[in-house]
């Protein structure tokens, strides 16, 4: 039994890897603009791969040299489909060996089967992330989609490790508060990379030789529109564009604030192990903001665009471990004791 155990919990671990890159290729997939190299869904022009696809691939970039169709773009939109396929398989494979094992395991089987529902609404998204031709809000939610499955993972993750951590109720609530910042300015980078508003502002620490530009935050942060229109079809104002980047700047002051706060009462409890996130929160968060610089003096490389992505995830992916680490051990292990099963 103890390495049907084993088996589940590197299963685990192993989609929690896998989910991370999706979430890193779906960045590289959005930045190299091969959203809609595939643009319908679930196949390539109802191929299972562009080989299948390579006479309507070529007829598509004939027709528009410059379009979102190419043959390179459709393969990366394609991988970004296999991958998230596997996670999904390999989701599937741990929720019903949970539920078969489920007497005999530290981790309720509630678990997996949420996370295999919300990977079901994740492809939902990933759906409607191409039908609908990259809506903002679609995208956006997407994004945010990714990081939810990754938490979910990671939460799973330490429910089988049960390592708990004792954290003091003011600490856990300020870890709290801090994820929570973190996901609003998360949600708020998607907004900026989705309506392509990450040069809207040039230079630093100003903003196109402002430090408080013209600013239309009323069309910026109109959901309901499509991509690059107003919501009564218009052209999206500049200054729309502008209010998108600065408020996610201002959104990154605020969230740096609260994490060295964090990281600092971390480092001052003396224990080595929070120690360690405290560390690992300020290494993190010193990358995003040298990503983030990156991308508005270097004029969005590719690079520091895909490793603030990266970064974003691995702050949430970071914060989402201690908080499931330092939970009451009771919330952890619930299911264990009740039927008996150590956690030690």
């Amino acid at each position: 039994m103890y390495k049907r155990q084993a088996r589940l919990a590197a299963l685990t671990t192993l989609t929690l890897f896998l989910t991370f890159d999706l979430i890193v290729f779906g960045a590289f997939t959005r930045l190299s603009d091969s959203g809609l190299g595939c643009p319908d869904w679930p196949g390539c022009y109802g191929h299972a791969s562009p080989f299948g696809a390579a006479r309507d691939i070529h007829a598509a970039q004939t027709a528009m040299p410059g379009g979102p169709v190419t043959f390179d773009k459709a393969w990366i939109e394609m991988i970004h489909r296999y991958l998230a396929m596997t996670v999904g398989v390999l989701i599937v494979i741990m929720t019903a060996a949970t539920w078969l094992q489920r007497r005999r395991l530290p981790v309720s089987p509630w678990w997996p089967t949420a996370t295999l529902v919300w990977v079901i609404v994740q492809g939902l998204f990933g759906k409607y992330t191409v039908t609908l031709k990259l809506y903002p809000a679609i995208v956006t939610l997407h994004l945010l989609g990714g990081l939810l499955l990754l938490a979910l993972l990671a939460a799973q993750h330490e429910a089988w490790r049960a390592r708990p951590m004792v954290l003091s109720p003011v600490l856990r609530r300020a870890a709290m508060a801090t994820m929570g910042l973190l996901v609003l300015q998360v949600a708020l980078g998607g907004w900026v990379s989705t309506n392509y508003a990450v040069l809207a502002c040039g230079g630093f620490p100003q903003c196109n030789g402002q430090w408080w530009p013209d600013m239309d935050f009323g069309h910026g942060f109109t959901l309901l529109r499509e991509l690059g229109l107003a919501a009564d079809g218009s052209g999206l104002p500049f200054e729309a564009l502008v209010a998108v980047h600065m408020v996610h700047r201002l959104g990154a002051v605020v969230l740096t604030v609260a994490l060295l706060w964090l990281a600092a009462a971390l480092w001052r409890t003396g224990d080595p192990l929070q120690r360690r996130f405290g560390i690992g929160l300020t290494a993190l968060l010193l990358a995003q903001l040298a990503s983030g610089l990156s991308n508005v003096v270097l004029g969005w490389p590719l690079a520091a665009a895909l490793g603030h992505s990266a970064g974003a995830a691995a702050l949430v992916l970071l914060l989402t471990l201690l908080l499931a680490r330092s939970a009451p051990r009771r919330r952890l292990s619930t299911v264990a004791r009740r039927r008996g099963v150590a956690t030690a």
